[in-house]
């Protein structure tokens, strides 16, 4: 199931901190919206219950680690590069994809 219309909860829920301004993105097509401070990997998780399907079966990824150590939360800019979820922060405009653009990673100069 692709995370584009999916109306599951997310799988964090805020309890402070909430006071901080908004920024819109998307992800998948969805238009989402996080708070500045926040990491790509937590305005993601508070919108829906996962970020990406697994690779090699039916499971879904939610990330694993949430430092950067474990290669869980890689994700995709739609111009292509890639970024890790749970240690970049959140951008205003940004648009993500959970899987790899066309072509990915492509010829190499």
């Amino acid at each position: 199931m692709s995370q584009t219309g999916t109306t599951e909860p997310g799988r964090l829920q805020r309890l402070a901190e909430t006071e901080r301004p908004a920024l819109a993105f998307t992800f998948e097509g969805r238009a989402l919206t996080g708070l500045e401070g926040d990491t790509v990997l937590t305005a993601i998780l508070a919108a829906s219950p996962y970020l990406r399907e697994a690779e090699f079966g039916p499971e879904r990824r939610a990330g694993f680690c949430l430092m950067g150590a474990c290669q869980d939360c890689w994700l995709w800019q739609e111009g292509g590069p890639r970024l890790r979820a749970c240690s970049t922060l959140l951008q205003e405009g940004m648009r993500l994809r959970a899987a790899p653009p066309d072509g990915w990673p492509g010829p190499r100069p």
